[in-house]
C-alpha cells in the first residue's frame, strides 16, 4: 500500500494576550506570566464575571490600513495579522502553485464584536424591536458569514485551492488543522494556510457564560483567576486571539529547504451525544479521540513526551480530562508532563486550540514545556504531573494536544519531529 503523504508545519503566526507575535507569545508562556486582567474593552460592571485575557492589539501598528480596520471585524484582523506572520515565517510566497494552495480558518463565534455593536446601533441600544437597517455598516454581510474571513486570508496567501471554515465550538482550532492536513494527505493541496481566530470579549458573550456560571467570578484577583487543576478553581477566563500555520506536504517542504517545526501525524474527533455542556466523569469520549489520534500517528502512549491539556479550570472539565488521560495513556499518564496554557492566556473559544497547537510546536522546537500558572493547591482528583508554576526544560519529540467543546465535541492531535515517525 502506498504511504500516505506526510504533513509538516513550516510557518507559525500568533496574535495572543500578552504577545502580538510568535516570539512574544512564547516568551510569555515560558516565563509563566499571566495576561488575564479586568475587562477593558467595554464596561463589564453589570456582569458576574469581569475578567478576561485581552490582546493589546493596535491594528495600525500591526500594519493594517484604515480601510481594512473599517471593513474587518477584530476576529478577521487577528487572523490576517497572524496569517501574514505565518506566511513570512514559512517563506512560502512565490514557491507554491496557487491552485495547489488552500486556506482553512476555524472560529467558534465569527464576527461577534461587530455584530454586537451593529445590533446596538440599528436597534438604538436594543430599544427598537423594528431595527433601522440604514444605520448598519455596509460590511454587515461579511460579519454574518464567517467564510468572508477565509476569503480575505486566501487573497493574501494567493490561494486558489480549497478554502473554507470549520466551526466546531472550542475544538475548532484543532479540527481545522486536522481538516487541512487531510486535504494535503488526500492530494487536494500541497500547501494549506490554516488556523483559527476568535475575538468574542463582548457583552453578549460575557452574558451567555455568566448565565451558566462557566466563567470565574474571581474579579478581585484577575491575574490569578485562571487556575486549571487547582483545588480552588471556579471557572474559566474568557480570552481572544489567533494562531495561523503554514502546513506543507513533507517533500514539498524539503525541496525548498523549509524550516520544519513539527509533523502533524494524527488527528481524531468524537462527540459524546450526551449533553450540550455536560461531561461524563469517565472521560470516555476524549480518551477515544486520543486513542484514535495515536493510532493514526502510529505512536504508543508511552512515546508521548508532553501533553497539552484543554485545562479550562472548570471543576467538571479538569476531572473529565484527568480521567481521559488515565483511560487512554494508562500508567504513562502518571509520567507524562501535562500543562494548560489557558492559565496564562485564558480561553479564546475557537481560537485557543490553535494557540495551544502553536505552543506545542514551539515546545518541540525549543525543548521547553510551558507551565500551568496559578497551580498552588493541586486538586486531589487531578493527580497527574501538571507542571505547576515554572516552565520545565525537557527533550520533547512527540506531543499530544486535546480539546473539549460545547456540544460534546472532543478532539486530539499529535505532533512530532518528522524523524520520530514510524512510516511502516
Amino acid at each position: 500500500m502506498r504511504e500516505a503523504r506526510r504533513v509538516v508545519i513550516t510557518g507559525i503566526g500568533v496574535v495572543a494576550p500578552g504577545g502580538i507575535s510568535r516570539k512574544q507569545f512564547w516568551d510569555l508562556l515560558t516565563a509563566g506570566r499571566t495576561a488575564t486582567r479586568t475587562i477593558s474593552l467595554f464596561d463589564a460592571t453589570p456582569f458576574r464575571s469581569r475578567v478576561a485575557a485581552e490582546c493589546d492589539f493596535d491594528p495600525i501598528v500591526a500594519g493594517l490600513s484604515r480601510r481594512q480596520i473599517r471593513q474587518w471585524d477584530r476576529t478577521t484582523q487577528f487572523a490576517m495579522v497572524a496569517g501574514k506572520e505565518a506566511i513570512a515565517d514559512s517563506g512560502i510566497s512565490g514557491q507554491s502553485d496557487p491552485h495547489r494552495t488552500g486556506v482553512m480558518v476555524g472560529t467558534a463565534c465569527g464576527s461577534t464584536m461587530s455584530l454586537d455593536s451593529e445590533y446596538a446601533l440599528v436597534s438604538d441600544e436594543g430599544k427598537s424591536w423594528l431595527v433601522d437597517e440604514f444605520h448598519g455598516s455596509p460590511y454587515l454581510y461579511d460579519y454574518f458569514t464567517p467564510s468572508s474571513m477565509a476569503a480575505e486570508l486566501a487573497w493574501t496567501a494567493e490561494a486558489e485551492g480549497p478554502v473554507g471554515i470549520v466551526s466546531t465550538g472550542c475544538t475548532s482550532g484543532l479540527d481545522v488543522v486536522g481538516h487541512a492536513v487531510d486535504l494535503i494527505r488526500d492530494g487536494e493541496a500541497d500547501v494549506m494556510v490554516a488556523g483559527a481566530s476568535d475575538a468574542a470579549i463582548s457583552p453578549i458573550t460575557v452574558a451567555c457564560f455568566d448565565a451558566i456560571k462557566a466563567t470565574t467570578a474571581r474579579n478581585d484577583s484577575p491575574e490569578t483567576a485562571s487556575r486549571p487543576f487547582d483545588r480552588t478553581r471556579n471557572g474559566f477566563v474568557l480570552g481572544e486571539g489567533s494562531a495561523i500555520f503554514v502546513l506543507e506536504e513533507l517533500e514539498h517542504a524539503r525541496r525548498r529547504d523549509a524550516h520544519i517545526y513539527a509533523e502533524v501525524s494524527g488527528h481524531a474527533s468524537r462527540c459524546n451525544a450526551f449533553s450540550m455542556t455536560g461531561l461524563r466523569d469517565d472521560g470516555m469520549e476524549m480518551a477515544d479521540a486520543i486513542t484514535a489520534a495515536l493510532g493514526e500517528a502510529r505512536f504508543n502512549p508511552a512515546e508521548i513526551d508532553y501533553v497539552n491539556a484543554h485545562g479550562s479550570a472548570t471543576k467538571q472539565n479538569d476531572r473529565h480530562e484527568t480521567a481521559a488521560f488515565k483511560r487512554s495513556l494508562g500508567d504513562h499518564a502518571y509520567r507524562a508532563p501535562i500543562s494548560s496554557i489557558k492559565s496564562m492566556i485564558g480561553h479564546s473559544l475557537g481560537a485557543i486550540c490553535a494557540l495551544e497547537l502553536a505552543a506545542c510546536a514551539l515546545t518541540i522546537e525549543n525543548s521547553v514545556i510551558p507551565p500551568t500558572a496559578n497551580l498552588h493547591e493541586p486538586d486531589p482528583e487531578c493527580d497527574l504531573d501538571y507542571v505547576p508554576i515554572v516552565a520545565r526544560e525537557a527533550q520533547v519529540d512527540t506531543v499530544l494536544s486535546v480539546a473539549s467543546g460545547f456540544g460534546g465535541f472532543q478532539s486530539a492531535i499529535v505532533l512530532n519531529k518528522p524523524e520520530r515517525r514510524r512510516t511502516v
